[in-house]
């Protein structure tokens, strides 16, 4: 038999009988996650609809993202054509086997990459190779945590590569910006941020900014912040004041749906706080598009869904 000049694609792995209910109800969390946005995300985006001036550019935007995400729902097909980055955040019982719950959600990704919820997004950086059926290193990504439930916890966000390409870090004091290492200096440079990203990222966008941590780090909880309702309050009372200053700067800019122009630039901020080392202050910017596609379920420990989380 020939060999793949380009390398050989990861299958995905069997399912055991016994797993089997959770592999089915995984394939449903990502068909939801993919085609029907939460409520609370379809509340938000009717709000900005009606916060844009009749007949103009940002009213029309906002009224096509609507409408899309109507008939995505209606017909159960994904809501873009990218899918995004496959993100599991899991919270386990203590003495879980994470291991198996990685391959049965692997081949839960697989199908639904064959039933059409996911396009097939995962390729390979070195040939160009697309794996076909979102399978290969780094895809899907599952965070896992262990917590004192006997349920399981799973959350998904499908994140897609427009608006992650307009995430940004930057490192306190920025000189460029007059950003110093205060929260003064934190507002600065995310609403450079989203100046920035005008017109790309497939705005409004929602963003999710870690204040601190190192450069992994800070990254990687600035997308957990996904996780949060949109019409949640922040705890502490600072951080909520500079979440609801950033939204009304942001969206007093003009840029609007799609850099259209209009009343709404973002749909929301959500920002928390890291240590940090003394010789570094970053602020790290994860900017999700209006497809916000955010869902998740509780489950009993061999998969069988109990709740949906956003609702």
């Amino acid at each position: 038999m020939a060999t793949n000049p380009k390398g050989p694609l990861k299958n995905p792995p069997a399912v055991p009988a016994t797993h089997q209910t959770l592999f089915e109800s995984l394939v449903e969390l990502i068909r939801v996650t993919s085609t029907n946005l939460p409520p609370d995300v379809r509340t938000t985006v009717t709000s900005a609809l009606e916060k844009e001036k009749s007949g103009s550019a940002g009213e029309y935007a906002m009224k096509v993202i609507q409408r899309n995400i109507d008939i995505a729902c209606g017909v159960s097909q994904p809501l873009c054509q990218d899918t995004g980055s496959i993100l599991f955040f899991v919270k386990t019982p203590v003495g879980y086997d994470q291991i198996t719950f990685s391959e049965v959600c692997e081949a839960a990704v697989a199908k639904a990459t064959e039933l059409g919820y996911l396009r097939q997004n995962s390729v390979d950086s070195i040939t160009g190779q697309n794996s076909g059926n979102n399978l290969g290193p780094g895809t899907p990504t599952i965070y896992f945590e262990q917590h004192r439930s006997e349920e399981l916890d799973i959350r998904l966000a499908l994140k897609g590569g427009g608006c992650e390409n307009v995430g940004a870090q930057y490192s306190l004091p920025d000189s460029r910006l007059g950003a110093g290492r205060d929260l003064d200096g934190v507002r600065k440079v995310v609403l450079d941020a989203v100046y920035q990203a005008q017109g790309k990222g497939c705005g409004p966008g929602i963003l999710g900014v870690v204040i601190g941590g190192d450069r992994s780090t800070g990254f990687s909880y600035s997308k957990k912040l996904f996780l949060r309702s949109m019409d949640d309050l922040n705890p502490d009372p600072r951080l909520a004041e500079l979440e609801q200053q950033i939204m009304q700067q942001a969206n007093s800019l003009g840029i609007g749906p799609m850099g259209f122009g209009g009343n709404t630039t973002l749909l929301g901020v959500k920002i928390s706080a890291l240590n940090r080392l003394p010789a570094s202050f970053f602020v790290s910017v994860s900017y999700m598009c209006w497809a916000f596609r955010r869902q998740g379920v509780k489950a009993t420990a061999n998969g069988n869904i109990k709740e949906w989380i956003y609702q």
